[in-house]
Formats: C-alpha cells, sequence, structure tokens
C-alpha cells in the first residue's frame, strides 16, 4: 500500500512539481484503501488493533481515497472527516426505528432502480458504486446490494418509464455517485433524457468534489454542459473538505455554467456545533457554492451513532440564522418516506411571532402621525 501522506505531499497544491498520479482520477480509485490491513498501513497502526472493525468491513466494505485520507487526521480518532469514512463497530447496532431503507425507496420503484416518490420527479440511480464508503451513507445497503444501471439496457429501461409518464419533468441522476460510471454512457443517459419532451431539468447528485474532485475535467464539464439545464448537488460535511482541489472543481462545473448547490447531513460529531457548520458554510460561500439543505441524519440501520438530536439541530440553526448571511444558510430538514416530502425543521417561538405581529400592528396603526 502506497504511503498516502507522502504522495498527498507530491500531488497537492497545483504546481510544477504535482504528481501526475496523485491528479489522475483512475489511479485514485485503484489505489483505495479497501480492507483492514491497508488501513492498519496508511494509519501505521498494527493489522491486529483493527479486529473489532473485521464484523463491520464484512457487513459496510471500507473504501477511501487517497485524496479523501489525505485529509484525515489520522492520529485522531476522533477526527470529523476519519468519522466519515473509517468503520465503526458502533455500525452494527441497531435501534427499533433502524431501517435499511429508511425512505421506502425500494418499494417506489416501477423500474429498478428509478426511484418515484413525488409527481413531478423521479430518482435513477444509475451505479451503487461511490469513490468513498460514507459511514453515514442512506443507501448503505446497496454497497453489496443489487447493481442497478451500470449498462445501457438497464438505463434504457429507466428512460421508457420516464418516457411514459407525461407528470416527470425533472429527472435526478444518483446513486452511488453516477460520475463513475463510463462517461460515454452517462452522455448517452443524459441525451435520451434530454430528448423526453416533458424533462424539462436535470439533476445530478454526485459527492466526487468532495471524495475524488480530479474527476471533474474540462472533457466531463463540456458533456454535462451539452444537457443542461442540468443542476449539480453535492455533499460537502465539513469546512476541511473545502480543499484548493474541490474548489477548483466546483469552479470547473460553475465556469461550464451548471449550478452547483450542496446538501449536507447533520452528523454527530463531525459538523453538529455552531462554529463547526458556521466555517463549513461560509467555506461553501467563498467558492460560489450555494448550501441547499441541511438533513437530519437519517434512521438508516449503521448509521444511529451519527444521529443528532433534531432540537440541537434546530437551536444551532437559530443561532446561525441571527449571524449569518440568508446566502449562508441551508434549509434544515428531515426527508420522510412515502412521497411526503422534506419537513422543515426549525424553532418556532409563537410568544415571539406574537409579539412582532403586534408591534406591526401598531406600526400600521399609527401611519398617520408618521413624518
Amino acid at each position: 500500500m502506497l504511503r498516502m501522506r507522502e504522495d498527498r505531499e507530491i500531488g497537492a497544491g497545483g504546481g510544477s512539481g504535482v504528481s501526475a498520479r496523485w491528479q489522475d482520477w483512475q489511479w485514485q480509485l485503484t489505489n483505495r484503501v479497501q480492507s483492514l490491513a491497508q488501513l492498519a498501513a496508511v494509519t501505521g497502526l498494527p493489522v491486529r488493533s483493527l479486529a473489532p472493525l473485521r464484523p463491520v468491513a464484512g457487513v459496510y466494505p471500507v473504501a477511501i481515497t487517497p485524496y479523501y485520507w489525505s485529509l484525515v487526521d489520522a492520529a485522531a480518532p476522533d477526527d470529523p472527516l476519519r468519522r466519515q469514512c473509517v468503520p465503526d463497530p458502533r455500525e452494527l447496532e441497531c435501534s427499533g426505528g433502524d431501517l435499511a431503507d429508511p425512505l421506502g425507496e425500494e418499494e417506489a420503484m416501477p423500474v429498478p432502480g428509478l426511484i418515484h416518490r413525488y409527481p413531478d420527479r423521479c430518482l435513477a440511480i444509475v451505479t451503487s458504486e461511490c469513490a468513498v464508503h460514507c459511514r453515514h451513507c442512506n443507501r448503505k445497503r446497496l454497497w453489496r446490494g443489487p447493481g442497478y444501471g451500470r449498462t445501457r439496457e438497464r438505463l434504457r429501461a429507466m428512460v421508457d418509464y420516464v418516457s411514459r409518464t407525461p407528470a416527470v419533468r425533472e429527472v435526478i441522476v444518483s446513486g452511488g455517485d453516477p460520475l463513475l460510471i463510463a462517461e460515454d454512457l452517462l452522455d448517452w443517459f443524459l441525451g435520451e433524457l434530454r430528448a423526453i419532451p416533458h424533462v424539462e431539468v436535470l439533476r445530478i447528485g454526485s459527492r466526487i468534489p468532495v471524495t475524488l474532485p480530479m474527476r471533474v475535467t474540462p472533457q466531463l464539464c463540456a458533456m454535462l454542459k451539452r444537457h443542461r439545464p442540468l443542476w449539480f448537488n453535492t455533499q460537502f460535511n465539513h469546512g476541511r473538505e473545502v480543499t484548493p482541489e474541490a474548489a477548483a472543481a466546483c469552479e470547473m462545473l460553475l465556469t461550464a455554467g451548471i449550478p452547483v448547490s450542496n446538501q449536507s447531513v447533520l452528523l454527530q460529531g463531525v459538523n453538529d456545533d455552531a462554529e463547526t457548520m458556521r466555517d463549513l458554510l461560509t467555506a461553501l460561500e467563498r467558492i460560489s457554492v450555494r448550501p441547499y439543505y441541511l438533513f437530519q441524519c437519517e434512521p438508516v440501520r449503521g448509521a444511529g451513532h451519527f444521529r443528532a438530536d433534531p432540537a440541537h439541530g434546530m437551536e444551532m440553526m437559530e443561532r446561525l440564522r441571527r449571524t449569518l448571511s440568508g446566502l449562508c444558510l441551508p434549509r434544515y430538514v428531515l426527508d420522510c418516506p412515502g412521497g411526503r416530502g422534506k419537513i422543515p425543521l426549525q424553532r418556532l417561538s409563537l410568544r415571539a411571532e406574537r409579539g412582532a405581529a403586534r408591534r406591526e400592528k401598531q406600526c400600521f396603526d399609527n401611519g398617520d402621525r408618521m413624518d
């Protein structure tokens, strides 16, 4: 296993000394940490010390790109980036409300891989592969599950369903990570969807700018540009993920005319305090990525230790609302199964609302005495 920290020092910065292999996204995928032996090598720990992780990795495999690992403080067990990518024995703990499929996606598939939960839009799972296996993922069930998409035949079934469903005006292309399927296959799929008269907007959901930013290339952006209007949603969860490489990937998409928004997840021990969240949101504003949603972590099996108390989340967002520009503020929401949509989570003070209403009424009642 390569010594990733040294490779990062060679590859970072974008200057003349950049390692070509570090910038090669396919090299990054090939050299991912995908076993406990490899994880031991990059952490400098004896393999036997990782024995408690073996049952977890057997259920929820590990995958970490050299790039993302280079951002981790390997010496800190509670490092917020480490928590997102390294297996944790608590992933095998399960409370009564935890579900493998918390949003009921499997029940909302008219064809394999196509989720139709809302009348006017649907989501296509075009692959189950990701550059990094994020330990809080709400589709952890797919890491060893059915391989949706990946072939033209399977994607054709999705296109055919959308074509015969006039109510669908927006298609979200997701996964796994859609930027990991063959570029010509993704180009074909987007083109087939764009050719359907009632499809007005396409959207891509990808964490590639965060976990494998070198995958965003001029060639990829030129291809995506052909399918506009196309929106790009990504997932930065911590300010340290907003690196020069990530910023460059987002800038390339923006320059191609593709708006980039961010959908974070509120994660205990990662971003569940106001200062950490403020750093993330202001960092996103600086690179012109609009904070869109902050999701309450769903009751997905294997992620219970990430779930913060919603009351704490609402209090945190209220503090940020009072001090941050509106451009920095995502909507804090709970995604619900059954097509019920995203429920805003916000603290409401009835007394404060009534007080504001009284003051407003008094202001207008006294309008005839105003200069």
